[in-house]
Order: C-alpha cells, then structure tokens, then sequence
C-alpha cells in the first residue's frame, strides 16, 4: 500500500511538472489547467474563442504577434486562450456571450478579470476610420480613443460614445448622430466655442472660419453696469438655437469695434443693441423690431429668422438738405427707389465708397457730367455713398460701381463699365445705354472688385500683403496697426474702409 501511494505521488509530481500547451507562443488553456496557469502566470490575457469565428480567425495572428512579443521580451504577462464551444463550464464561468472575448486576469486572482472591451476590428469599422480621418483634419482640438472600463465608468458613457469635453458652459457635449467625418467635423465646430463668444482679435478666425453662417450680435458696453444681466438673457436665449445661429458680444466701447458700429449703422449711445447678419455669398443683416433686450425678445428675434419670417435690414443715412440742388444728385436709401425707378427720368448713378481712390479719381470726371445735363429735363446723373446706405434691388461688389437706370415701368438697370471719360460716359447716355458700355482696353482694370478676407492682427500681414498685389482686397483690420501698415506701404489705396466686419 505504501509503495502504491509513493506511485501516485511520484506520477503526480512529473505531470505538475509538464510545461503548459502552447501554440504559436499562445497558451492553451483548459478547465483542467487554467488554476495551474494562473499560478504560473499571474498576469495573463484570455481570450475566449470559437474556431468558426470569423473575427477570431482574423484575430489570431495578431494576438498570436503580441505574444511573442511579450514572451521574448521577458514579461510576466502572458497571452493564453480557450476554445469556448469545449470548454463551456469556463465560459459560463466567466461570462462569455460572444465571441472574441477577452479578459486580463491580474495577480493570479479570478474572481473578477477586467474585460477589453475593444473589438479587434475596432479601428478597422468605418465609424473608427471617420473618427480618424475627422481628427487629421483637426488642428486645434486633441482627439483620443480608449477602451478603459474605468473612464467609461468615471465619465458614465458607453462604448462607441463621441465625447466633446470643454472648459466652459456644461463641460461637455456627447455626440449622438452618425460618425461620418463630415458630420464630426460639423459637430466639432458646432459646441467648440462657446455659447455665447466676445468678439476679440483672438477670437475672430474661429468665429469666421466655423459653419455657422448666421450670427448674432450683442453691441453692449463692458463697464455698463447692467452689462452681466444683458448678458445672460442673451445666452439664457443662446441654448435653442445651437449650431444654427452663432451668438456673439461685442464691447461697443473699443475703439477697434467701432468700424464694426459703424458697418451696422450703429453710433456707441444706441447700444446696447441686437443685429443679426448672415455672412453668405451675400451679406444681409437684420434688426430687431423691439430694442429691448431680454431672452424672450431674443428668443423671438431668432425665431423669425430661422422661420425666414425677418425682411433685412437696410441702412439709410438721413436725406441731406439740398440733395438736389447741384448738378450731381444725392441718393441715400430713404430717396433710392423714388429716383432711379421713375419711369419718366434716365438715371446714371455712382455707387462709391468715400475712402476709395478710385472714387476720388473719377469725381471731377462725375462732376463734369452732371453739369452737362444739369438742364436736362429726362436725364438724372446722380451718386450714393454705398457703405452707408443699402438697397435691396442693388447689390454693389465694388467701387465705384456705375449703373445705368432707363425710363421706363420694367424698373431695368444696366451695367456700366467702359470708359470712365466724359466722353464715354456721354456715349453711353446718348445712346440710351446701348453704345458705350463695353469695356475697353485696360480700364475695365480700374473697376475694383472686391475680396474680403479676415485679418485679426498684425501676425497675418506678410500673407496678406502678398495677396493684395496679386489681386484687389479690401481689408479692415481689428488691429489698426494692420491699416497703418498698409497705408505706410501704399499697397493699394481702395483697400480700408468700413464695408466689411469680418476681419
């Protein structure tokens, strides 16, 4: 009896003493060695298997790189794996519901193994490709992945979930559409600003360079005492309508802001004040039809728009007394309509900016012609300041724009651009806008048309010089450095003015 108990012991002992199944540095676990495995390799990793598994199969050669990896280099981790249709008393054990499961057992301890809860094919699926190909396109905003249950847990979210977390307003934003990189990108753009954002040099480039074509404004002193109660019911109303409509402050007592008034029609004692404008091919602006500010005003100002109920805004300066007194007739928006469109009067109209050079060029040439018809009882030569006064049925792209208004009920307007000579202008009228009005020669160079781009400071001149040789820009810079600079250098003398906001 004792011989036969020293036997077994013996026998015993040789087979605690076999080394562990492995294929392809993988070890090959069983119900009959998986505790004999764990106390020899207190770290390993699982995975649970079925030979029919098309992902598993796609599987294996990696999981079976890594191994080796991990073996020749000496770690006390160890990848292993099960065959689950065999050995189902371990996947039940351990929870398997599908196939590739896989689980890190730490420290020898299987009582509760963390499980990957990354797919294999994970950065393969087209959502991970999209992700990806959305945070190369990305520059200002990092992008991550992870499949750590722990800040799953701490950031209560779910795998496959799109997180945008920020420093302001709720913290962070979960994404819930479709992960197309189109859509991502949108999205990013959409919650990265703030609700609701000043409007500073630093700011500038993201609030133009953005999606969000329609914003509005909140002109509104800084150090007015009622500043913050102006402030949240403008963000108080922000919350319905984002990512359809950007909405923006601006401390109308900066000396930097006050183009940005004055393109508006706006003079520092009306604020505070609300505009919107859409910043298409065409810029329109509106205003509200109460000047009180308060979310549900605002609510409602926005409302409108969206429901394209809103009619815009077009600035007018006050009629001047004796507009018609002299040879050249003074248009402005109030009076535009009632002159050009009088089915009994010819109307020759300069359409120009008082800061281009262009403009002043022509003057005495404009000057001259209204002199010549100043008697004539059918024919109106006549001028209007473009960057003050707005019409609907004009939409003027350069300075100076000449058009041409026949007599007539069809309310026709023809474009000028031949000579800009007293000849060629009187060419033109005689033939009731038939002869003349080809461009000739190089003149046709002289009409100005105009490129608006952003500028915030004095770090883009460089580029921006370059630009403007190449072609005609009118820029106002926030930085007034930005002006001086390019006055200091005559880069082009069309090229300040207060047309445009955006820059």
């Amino acid at each position: 009896m004792l011989k036969f108990l020293l036997l077994c012991a013996l026998v015993a002992a040789n087979r605690a003493a076999l080394p562990l199944e492995e294929e392809e540095d993988v070890l090959v676990l069983k119900k009959t060695n998986f505790e004999e495995a764990l106390e020899a390799h207190p770290n390993i990793l699982v995975e649970f298997y079925a030979p029919w598994c098309g992902h598993c199969k796609a599987l294996a050669p990696e999981y079976a790189k890594a191994a080796g990896m991990l073996k020749a280099d000496g770690s006390d981790i160890r990848l292993a794996k099960v065959d689950a249709t065999e050995e189902t008393e371990l996947a039940q054990e351990f929870g398997v519901r599908g196939y590739p499961t896989i689980k890190f057992f730490k420290g020898g301890d299987k009582s509760s193994p963390k499980e990957y809860t990354g797919e294999d094919d994970d950065v393969e699926s087209e959502g991970a490709k999209a992700y990806i190909k959305a945070a190369e396109a990305v520059d200002d905003v990092p992008f991550g992945i992870t499949s750590d249950d722990a800040i799953f847990s701490k950031f209560e979210v779910t795998k496959d979930a799109v997180v945008l977390f920020k420093k302001f307003d709720e913290g962070r934003n979960v994404y819930d559409g479709e992960i197309t990189k189109e859509d991502l990108l949108h999205y990013i753009k959409a919650n990265q600003l703030p609700l609701v954002i000043e409007f500073t040099e630093q700011t500038a480039p993201k609030i133009f360079g953005g999606d969000i074509k329609s914003h509005i404004l909140l002109f509104v002193p800084k150090a007015s005492k009622d500043f913050q109660e102006k402030l949240d019911q403008f963000k108080k109303a922000a919350t319905g309508f984002k990512g359809k409509i950007l909405f923006i402050f601006i401390d109308s007592d900066v000396d930097d802001n006050q183009r940005i008034l004055e393109f508006f029609g706006l003079k520092k004692e009306e604020c505070p004040a609300l505009r919107l404008i859409t910043l298409e091919d065409e810029m329109t602006k509106y205003k509200p039809e109460t000047p009180e500010i308060t979310a549900e005003n605002v609510v409602a100002f926005c409302t409108a728009f969206t429901e394209g109920k809103l009619k815009p805004h077009l600035m007018s300066q006050d009629l001047p007394e004796g507009w018609d007194k002299n040879p050249v007739k003074v248009l402005v928006g109030k009076n535009f309509e009632e002159i050009v469109f009088d089915p009994k009067k010819n109307v020759f109209v300069e359409f120009y900016a008082p800061w281009c050079g262009h403009c002043k060029q022509l003057a005495p040439i404009w000057d001259q012609l209204g002199e010549k018809y100043k008697d004539s009882p059918d024919v109106v030569v006549a001028k209007m300041d473009s960057t003050a006064n707005e019409i609907e049925a004009v939409k003027v792209h350069s300075f100076p724009t000449l058009k041409f208004f026949p007599a007539s009920e069809e309310r026709k307007i023809i474009d000028y651009s031949g000579e800009r000579t007293l000849e060629g202008f009187t060419k033109f009228l005689e033939s009731g806008g038939k002869e003349g009005g080809a461009p000739v020669g190089d003149d046709e160079d002289d009409e100005v048309d105009v490129s608006i781009i952003t500028v915030a400071s004095l770090d883009s001149i460089d580029k921006v010089s370059a630009e403007m040789y190449e072609t005609n820009v009118m820029v106002v810079g926030v930085d007034a450095g930005f002006q001086n600079h390019l006055q200091a250098q005559d880069i082009c003398n069309h090229a300040l003015g207060p047309l445009s906001w955006v820059c």
